[in-house]
């Protein structure tokens, strides 16, 4: 039995060695996974299912793609700050068990962010300071999607905005002073339907303009062409008429 303990031993060492995701480092018996500072494009696919804390900030990661994280259900923290994210799929968590408490995305790229990825995360305490958010309806309705917190609606500075005005101030405090992003971009489309509206009413009245006074010209090249005919007459010349007469008789 003594054999067989030691073979089972370097079986499970072994596969957890070979787990273990190329560039990075997995220190048995911790369930911390070291991926952090190792230049890394994308996030690895061979990450170990019994990884509790995982470190990938500060790589050069621009996307999360859908299931890159599949199968962690231990997974308790997730670190993605100072990296390059753009972009995360809708399906970009997908398959994380409830045990998530923490996703680090802070330092990114982020401008707008779809709350498709985040929804099953409503528990979950995000980081996202340190992005260059556009501020608008969009965030502003992913920020009520996602219950978040006070704190975290704080770290979010608007970069840009809907309105010049709003920049470098932090989302809270605008939601707080009663800016609504959304009732402003429905008077921007408002005003697009109205302005565009305005147009095709200006473009059919020109038309029925152009079509009356086309018509009057033709009436009056018309007119002057008939005026122009020669007339005809009915009335004879007196030599006709002596010559019917001699006839007659």
């Amino acid at each position: 039995m003594s054999v067989l303990s030691v073979f089972l031993f370097l079986i499970h060492g072994l596969h957890g060695h070979l787990s273990c995701p190329h560039r990075c480092e997995c220190p048995p018996g911790n369930g911390v996974v070291w991926c952090n500072w190792r230049n890394l494009m994308v996030i690895p696919f061979d990450i170990p299912h019994d990884t509790r804390v995982l470190y990938l900030d500060s790589n050069w990661i621009v996307h999360i793609s859908s299931g890159a994280f599949y199968g962690l259900k231990l997974l308790h923290e997730l670190h993605l700050a100072d990296n390059l994210i753009e972009s995360i799929a809708p399906g970009a968590f997908h398959g994380l068990g409830g045990a998530l408490r923490l996703l680090d995305l802070s330092g990114n790229k982020l401008q707008r962010i779809d709350a498709a990825p985040f929804v099953m995360l409503t528990w979950v305490k995000l980081e996202l300071y340190d992005n260059p958010w556009h501020c608008d309806c969009s965030l502003q309705e992913l920020m009520r999607a996602l219950s978040l917190g006070v704190g975290t609606a704080e770290d979010i500075v608007c970069t840009t905005a809907t309105w010049k005005e709003y920049v470098g101030k932090t989302l809270a405090h605008l939601l707080s002073s009663g800016v609504n992003f959304c009732v402003t971009q429905q008077k921007n489309t408002d005003f697009v339907m109205l302005f565009t509206m305005f147009v095709w009413f200006a473009v059919v009245i020109t038309y029925v303009i152009y079509y009356i006074r086309r018509n009057q010209a033709e009436s009056r090249r018309h007119l002057e062409y008939l005026k122009s005919l020669p007339v005809p007459s009915n009335k004879l010349h007196p030599e006709d008429e002596d010559n019917s007469f001699s006839t007659i008789l």
